[in-house]
């Protein structure tokens, strides 16, 4: 029968179940990686399990999220994963060295191989044609103790691409098309897959930003074939050995088509506050928005290729007067062939401030803009509030278009060649700047006894959970609507990462975007006499975009049982079942209503809850006012067991 790359690569490394469309499948991780906002508690995890050395073929600790030291606790925070890092056999990439996408691609990732990690953006590398996963960290830290990864088996959507992009259109405005036509959850049970005649025309960081943006589908992963070009990329990173031919077999029948013709695309930009409110650059520059902010970078569009046709349409142009213009190359590698080729240089020159190889304003790290100012952002998402102001409007739109608006103070087509000039052609070095020294092998096996693990006094135990009693009666905690983010529930920034490993800190700002007495409220029913805790009550796609564990964590220390939606995002839904809270969804979408309608502070019980998940029956919920309601309770028998258990940690021990 023929093949999708998809089901090669997942058919291949099926560790548990059967290649079934929709049923749970356990497969064989040969990577991973993490980041430093989730990669402490990842490692805390780790530890629990009791596992001296990573079980994978390769894992690396990169620390790319939280290097603004203005406290002790992200620089405690990074000597304890480098500690972890040395004694367990993990390759851990020091501060400055770049972004882990980024990274990952450069020096680590292989064809036909299989990558999760602790941040929502690791489909990064399905750009080399590797089969990569967003994922918690406590799924992360089960694969590295040699357990499988658990996934329903995914419809696979054929993203078919014909023509070749037009000058200054770019692979950001393939991604944009396609967030237009999918949405933000058109891809969640999904993989997307690219294949076409277009694909040829497309270099692999064209192709990783592609699938980097993949995530803001809410799809389970996206990949293109490995081809010659992927092979030229591979040398060039001194790592051909590491080429592997890959594609869908003639014949192979995808699940579901979406063909676009690059020819026809424009450059697009995605408005606030949602990565799939799209419109023309063109269109947008006809009312001569006034622009304030213009930051270049992060995972998406931090490349080498990008970044020099960024220098490329500055070079001999200032900033105009009214913008604040930050660039953030994705690598050190990348950082260096810029200085190389003079084209750092000419980024300076115009009035760019440098920042370091890190994720950075991407997470609100830095860089927010002013009150009710307009942010032109290479990055990937867009949510209210993410860039640290809260009334800022962001928009996402490539590098050509970022810089072209840089340069005139208002929304600009790149197209505009009396700004842009000639698009210059983009040649792939034949040897990129190879230097691994920022990357810190693990010990020897036989020298780990006495390294000592370094923990500072932010670092707190993570929560537990209990296991699944035979009923819950909980407060309803909080009311919320369709496409809550993980932002939401969990906020990033300066203020809040730094908390990432200290859980019972972190939790006082749960949900405060939405409800600044949340985590008063929630505690509050946790404390009370004859209450088991709180639920949460919300619409669709709940928990969208970053991987963060803590958006499960906090609300676990919280006393959070239950979260009922109209539906879940992949990576939260599991987050959520990992950590023993109960994801229930409604069967019919009316009867959202009927919660929602009831008050702050009312009781919900779910009377025969143990008896009903363990049966894999849909879970009776009753109310103080008379409702009760079914909702469905479709868990696999392993997410069965994890909810009675009270979360994977308890199950796994």
């Amino acid at each position: 029968m023929a093949l999708t790359l998809t089901e090669k690569i997942i058919n291949a490394h099926i560790a548990e179940g059967k290649a079934v469309k929709g049923g749970d499948v356990g497969l064989k991780i040969d990577q991973t990686l993490t980041q430093d906002a989730t990669g402490t508690m990842a490692y805390l995890q780790f530890e629990a399990m009791q596992v001296d050395r990573v079980r994978t073929e390769r894992s690396v600790a990169y620390i790319d999220h939280n290097t603004l030291q203005s406290g002790f606790e992200n620089a405690d925070d990074h000597r304890y994963i480098g500690s972890v890092a040395k004694k367990h056999g993990i390759y851990f990439s020091r501060p400055g060295n770049g972004i882990c996408h980024q990274v990952h691609l450069e020096r680590f990732g292989k064809p036909g191989k299989t990558l999760i990690g602790s941040d929502s953006h690791t489909p990064t590398c399905g750009g080399i044609g590797m089969l990569a996963f967003g994922a918690g960290g406590l799924d992360v830290a089960v694969a590295m103790g040699g357990g499988a990864y658990h996934i329903t088996y995914p419809e696979i959507v054929g993203i078919k691409l014909t023509g070749k992009l037009n000058d200054w259109v770019s692979a950001k405005d393939i991604i944009l098309k396609v967030l237009q036509e999918l949405s933000v959850k058109g891809g969640v049970g999904k993989v997307m897959e690219y294949f076409g005649e277009g694909v040829e025309s497309l270099s692999v960081p064209e192709r990783a930003t592609v699938t980097n943006m993949g995530a803001e589908l809410g799809a389970t992963a996206s990949i293109f074939p490995s081809d010659e070009l992927t092979r030229q990329f591979l040398k060039a990173q001194g790592r051909e050995q590491d080429y592997t031919a890959l594609s869908a077999d003639d014949g192979a029948v995808y699940d579901k088509i979406l063909e676009i013709d690059l020819s026809e695309l424009e450059p697009l930009a995605a408005c606030p506050h949602s990565p799939d409110n799209i419109k023309s650059v063109s269109e947008l520059a006809k009312h001569g928005g006034e622009v304030n902010q213009v930051c270049i970078g992060s995972c998406t569009n931090g490349s080498l290729q990008d970044l020099l046709k960024v220098a490329h349409i500055l070079k001999g142009k200032t900033v105009h007067e009214n913008v604040d213009l930050s660039i953030a190359p994705g690598s050190k590698q990348v950082f260096n062939m810029l200085a190389e080729s003079g084209a750092l240089s000419d980024l300076i020159a115009s009035g760019a401030r440098i920042l370091e190889c890190t994720c950075g304003p991407c997470i609100g790290m830095g860089q927010s803009p002013i009150s009710g100012g307009v942010s032109l952002r290479t990055f990937n998402r867009n949510f209210l509030g993410r860039s640290g102001t809260k009334d800022a409007q962001v928009y996402l739109v490539s590098p050509e278009t970022a810089a072209a608006s840089a340069i005139t103070g208002v929304f600009t087509d790149p197209r505009n060649t009396d700004i842009t000039g000639k698009m210059p052609t983009y040649v792939m070095p034949e040897r990129f700047l190879l230097n691994d020294n920022m990357i810190t092998p693990p010990a020897y096996s036989g020298d780990v006894a006495e390294i000592q693990i370094l923990r500072g006094p932010n670092i707190k135990p993570f929560p537990s959970n209990s296991p699944l009693s035979d009923k819950i009666s909980a407060e309803i905690v909080l009311k919320v609507g369709d496409n809550i983010t993980t932002d939401h529930i969990m906020p990033a920034g300066a203020k809040i990462l730094p908390l990432r490993s200290n859980i019972p800190a972190i939790s006082e700002y749960c949900f405060t975007v939405v409800d600044e007495d949340f985590p008063t409220r929630a505690k509050s029913a946790k404390a009370k006499s004859g209450s088991d805790g709180g639920i949460i009550i919300g619409g669709s796609n709940y928990g969208q975009g970053s991987s963060r564990e803590h958006a499960a964590l906090a609300p676990v220390f919280l006393g959070i049982k239950a979260v009922i939606c109209k539906s879940f995002a992949r990576i939260h839904r599991q987050n959520l079942i990992n950590n023993g809270i109960i994801p229930l969804t409604f069967k019919d979408d009316s009867d959202y209503e009927k919660l929602s309608g009831l008050e702050l502070g009312g009781k919900l019980t779910l009377p025969f809850v143990k008896a009903e998940v363990s049966a894999g029956e849909d879970v009776t919920v009753k109310s103080e006012s008379g409702i009760e309601l079914k909702l469905k309770c479709d868990f696999s028998e392993r997410d069965r067991d994890m909810i009675i258990a009270g979360g994977l940690l308890n199950m796994f021990k």
